[in-house]
């Protein structure tokens, strides 16, 4: 690919810059917070289906407002921030975020519930982009292993912050828990104001790819990332209800849950490994193939082996991303910051879209049918992975 004249300084090299270790700590702080908001959400699902008498489609819906807003804001987010320093830019995200917690646990009813996620997604919206730079910024050339850290922080939060939920949601009303998880995010804050940087990144010219086969794959990629996101987030969605339903009780729903994304956190180092050796396309029809094999395994088998599949499909289910994310900059069109808000717009959008149509055919023809459609959507993902070989060879060869 060619290269610009013009290079970003890192950020960890200019005047004043705090150590990079400080400033790595505190966007992967910022995302383990926020992705362990996004899927703490999920334990909650159960109990709003009772209080509000919601079919799947109305808890998708619900669903929806959170993820939806914090991925269709991605690219806005990344524009308008550009210039504010990632201190500012990262603490904004949690203000608005816990805040949106805070108010989803007012006696304000439904519509309370609704207007709390859409403000907590804004804040979500501002994390990805912002806090992917900072690393990228911080390290410079060499990003890649701390963006994979980044990345695996977010894994983390995902863990456990929904295994807590889930424990304290039989001791506790549900909005006191809500308040729980706000308070962290104000804890997080006091965190940022000492670790994150207070200056903005240098701009630089971004850089620009030969042809138009950079962009084609980038399309591609995106395209896959959102069916891979699909996949995952209609799992997710009846997942609570699978161990329901297999007589497990809600503290079986978080340990599902935590080795679900324990899984997915050691597929983001496995796959990371394979990717190099295997290369993308390899990497990604294995993690696909092995995802709709396994997801189809759990409809057919008792509580106690579903929990023992439940950390080999989280390394597949979620290990793909992984690949997938260090292919952007590759891909990319040089303004590296651009090209992941919308990547995170394609996959985040994805992922607040998809589990209504799940949600809508588990309501028409059952969840067993809902959750046989997730496994199809990763099977449609491999003829995809190699229509994108040939452009991953292509920029090679510019």
């Amino acid at each position: 690919m060619p290269t610009s004249t013009t290079s970003p300084v890192p950020l960890a090299t200019r005047p004043g810059a705090p150590a990079p270790s400080r400033s790595l700590a505190a966007a992967c702080l910022t995302h383990a917070l926020h992705d362990g908001y996004t899927d703490g959400l999920y334990a909650f699902l159960p109990v709003w289906q009772t209080q509000f008498g919601l079919s799947y489609a109305g808890l998708a819906l619900v669903r929806a407002l959170y993820y939806g807003t914090m991925g269709g804001l991605q690219i806005p987010a990344d524009r308008a921030l550009r210039n504010w320093s990632p201190r500012a830019a990262l603490m904004l995200s949690t203000v608005l975020a816990a805040a949106g917690l805070l108010l989803t646990t007012l006696p304000l009813g439904f519509a309370g519930l609704c207007v709390g996620l859409v403000v907590a997604g804004i804040g979500s919206s501002i994390q990805h982009p912002r806090g992917s730079m900072l690393v990228a910024d911080t390290y410079g050339a060499a990003s890649r292993r701390p963006l994979g850290i980044y990345n695996f922080s977010g894994d983390l939060g995902k863990a456990a912050l929904p295994a807590l939920v889930a424990l304290l949601l039989p001791l506790v009303a549900w909005r006191p828990v809500l308040g729980l998880l706000a308070a962290l995010g104000l804890a997080v804050l006091a965190a940022l104001a000492v670790m994150a940087p207070g200056t903005p990144a240098a701009r630089h010219a971004p850089e620009k790819t030969a042809a138009g086969r950079g962009r084609r794959g980038f399309v591609i990629l995106a395209t896959i990332g959102a069916l891979d996101t699909a996949t995952r987030m209609g799992y997710l969605l009846f997942l609570p209800f699978l161990i329901h339903g297999r007589g497990g009780g809600s503290p079986t729903v978080g340990l599902a849950l935590a080795l679900l994304f324990l899984g997915g956190a050691c597929g983001k180092f496995t796959f990371g490994w394979l990717g190099e050796r295997l290369g993308v396309v390899k990497c990604v029809m294995l993690s696909e193939t092995v995802t709709a094999l396994l997801i189809v395994g759990t409809l057919f088998v008792p509580l106690v082996p579903t929990l023992i599949l439940l950390p080999l499909l989280g390394t597949v289910l979620n290990g793909t991303s992984s690949v997938l994310y260090g292919t952007v900059p590759a891909l990319s069109d040089g303004d590296t910051g651009r090209s992941f808000a919308v990547f995170y717009t394609s996959v985040i959008g994805a992922g607040g879209v998809a589990p209504l149509f799940y949600g809508a055919l588990a309501d028409h023809a059952g969840q067993r049918a809902a959750l046989l459609a997730t496994a199809a959507t990763a099977a449609v993902i491999l003829p995809l992975v190699r229509a994108l070989g040939p452009c991953l060879n292509n920029m090679k060869e510019e």
